[in-house]
């Protein structure tokens, strides 16, 4: 049973909360957390079928409380025993932490993509600090050891600009029984530079040329990011369009961190590729550009470049190209642009008042209403509503409660959830169990309607204020997985000092979250921040932490639903155009 907030006609001064709040949490810096991105290569790949080529695959698992939980994959490449994969992981770097990865590389026949039946070829254990250490050096190889011609070594390099480190991590990839063999990995580490902004990008080609005798080409795209030091990295490669000269690729989306390092005049290298089976792809051609150049085709101009192959520009007296590879569309939207087309942020909030809060009358209890000092409720409702309540026009919020015996409903604004719920405190008994499904279910129904509008005007985001474990886990991962295809993101504040290792699986951090039926989330829409690690930390800090990621999560909703920000008659950043 949940409650929802009761109104009084008390008053109380936001500022004297904050005040409060700043003097007891003091004005120490969070917990150092970035963003890094990991690519990986294998080279040397043998297989356990002397009669074809293996189709490999890397899995990347994260250690947590001493279990290993997938956190994403790799694309699989089809007949490759040095494969080079554009799928790029992204993972939070704690200082403080460490943070153990395992790279498993598999290989999935092209009868199925699961695991289960997949031969096992190898894996690598590392630190993500191991792969992002010493900023600023550089060093030659470090030969650890020599066994059968493999090799661990450990290579770092620094670059300037726009990127913010990235090093590599080389290292022999061991079978069954921890053995070494002649198989490695080398994993490149970069921090992401700060531009979370995502762009759109569709390409198509014609007249590419014709390299196989029976049939036409099959080609694919491949777009690398060139680095300071001249080498490239693999930004994104298409899919394979078979028996055809005149190519349209599908669309992908990826961050401006991973095309150009933020820097939009970085240069790209562009290359098109007939696919063949054995893995010996032929080179079609190739041409250069940047993210800047791109950018015209917001303006609805039409980019296309000749696809160009060296050899024959220097054989062929007569010749041309190789082909024109045509930029068909290049979209890209921010939060802001969805929030100046008039997109709001609908806040709700939902606290904990199960019995293992502690009666509200001792002073140890969590919901204790000290005369001068807030409480953890009132200080991560505060550090978080106050920034909530300025995406909304009538700052008014569905406020509830859950885990009581008692009463009714109505919105109120952020002051008003203080003073419901200073007022509420003596007038209910603290219960159970602590249910979080219900809260997220009423909100997702709202959400529901919004999504059927097909416009962008209301995104929800829901805060929820607990103590402990919850009691519906399986309801729960039910009803975020089904939150998840809507317009909406969980916000969870761990208060107290209880285990919440549950609420740090919800979090998806630790692996794809499913619903007990196995489903998928289709993105990841829960972020959970314990309050404890903010007891030296403003209130600023937990409200940066906590909110971190809910402008991505809105840009990727609409984005993957097509819906373009309303009223861009004056803010328009993008056109999609069509050769």
């Amino acid at each position: 049973m949940y409650l929802r907030a009761v109104i009084s006609t008390g008053k109380i001064k936001m500022s004297d909360i904050y005040e409060s709040a700043a003097t007891t949490l003091g004005l120490v810096n969070s917990p150092c957390l970035t963003k890094v991105e990991l690519r990986v290569a294998c080279r040397g790949i043998s297989d356990r079928d002397a009669l074809s080529k293996p189709d490999p695959c890397v899995v990347l698992k994260m250690q947590s409380h001493g279990q290993w939980f997938e956190v994403d994959r790799t694309e699989v490449i089809r007949s490759s025993i040095s494969p080079v994969f554009s799928k790029v992981f992204t993972v939070d770097y704690y200082f403080e932490e460490v943070q153990r990865l395992r790279f498993e590389l598999h290989d999935i026949s092209s009868n199925h993509n699961g695991l289960k039946e997949a031969d096992f070829l190898g894996s690598m254990e590392c630190t993500l600090g191991q792969v992002s250490a010493h900023d600023g050096m550089t060093m030659d190889c470090i030969f650890l050891m020599d066994l059968c011609c493999s090799a661990v070594c450990l290579l770092l390099t620094s670059f300037t600009a726009q990127i913010v480190s990235q090093r590599k991590l080389s290292k022999a990839l061991l079978k069954q029984g921890n053995t070494s063999g002649k198989s490695s990995i080398t994993v490149t580490a970069e921090e992401l530079s700060g531009n979370h902004d995502y762009v759109e990008l569709a390409f198509s080609a014609k007249k590419l040329d014709d390299k196989d005798f029976f049939s036409k080409s099959d080609p694919f795209l491949e777009i690398f990011r060139v680095n300071d030091d001249g080498t490239g990295s693999l930004v994104h490669r298409t899919e394979t369009i078979m028996n055809n000269l005149n190519p349209v690729w599908k669309s992908f989306k990826v961050s401006l961190n991973t095309l150009c390092s933020g820097d939009q005049e970085r240069e790209l290298k562009c290359t098109v590729w007939d696919w063949d089976s054995n893995g010996k792809h032929d080179f079609i051609g190739e041409y250069q550009t940047t993210f800047k150049e791109m950018k015209a085709a917001m303006e609805g101009k039409q980019i296309q470049w000749e696809c160009i192959n060296p050899k024959y520009q220097v054989k062929k007296k007569n010749y041309r190209n190789s082909g024109v590879v045509m930029l068909t569309q290049c979209k890209m939207h921010s939060f802001l642009d969805y929030i100046m087309g008039g997109c709001q942020i609908q806040f709700t909030v939902a606290i904990d008042f199960t019995a293992s809060n502690g009666d509200p009358r001792n002073s140890c209890s969590l919901h204790y209403i000290h005369p001068y000092q807030p409480n953890e409720y009132l200080k991560a409702l505060v550090a978080v509503g106050e920034i909530c309540q300025d995406y909304d026009s009538d700052k008014m919020f569905p406020a509830f409660g859950f885990g009581a015996q008692i009463p009714p409903d109505f919105k109120v604004s952020i002051q008003g959830v203080v003073e419901a719920y200073q007022n509420c405190l003596p007038k209910i008994q603290l219960y159970g169990p602590t249910n979080i499904a219900p809260i997220i279910q009423k909100v997702a129904n709202s959400a529901s309607e919004e999504m059927h509008t097909k416009e962008a005007m209301e995104y929800f985001i829901l805060l929820i204020l607990t103590d402990g474990v919850i009691t519906d886990m399986a309801d729960t991962r039910e009803a975020i997985v089904h939150a998840s295809h809507l317009p909406m993101s969980v916000i969870i504040v761990g208060v107290g000092n209880a285990d919440f290792s549950d609420m740090q699986m919800l979090d998806g951090d630790d692996g794809i979250l499913r619903s007990p039926k196995g489903e998928p989330v289709l993105r990841d829409i829960v972020q959970f921040v314990p309050f404890r690690n903010f007891k030296h930390a403003s209130p600023a800090a937990l409200a940066k932490s906590v909110l971190a990621e809910v402008p991505n999560q809105v840009v990727d909703y609409y984005n993957n639903k097509g819906i373009k920000p309303k009223c861009l008659s004056d803010f328009e950043s993008s056109r999609a155009f069509s050769p």
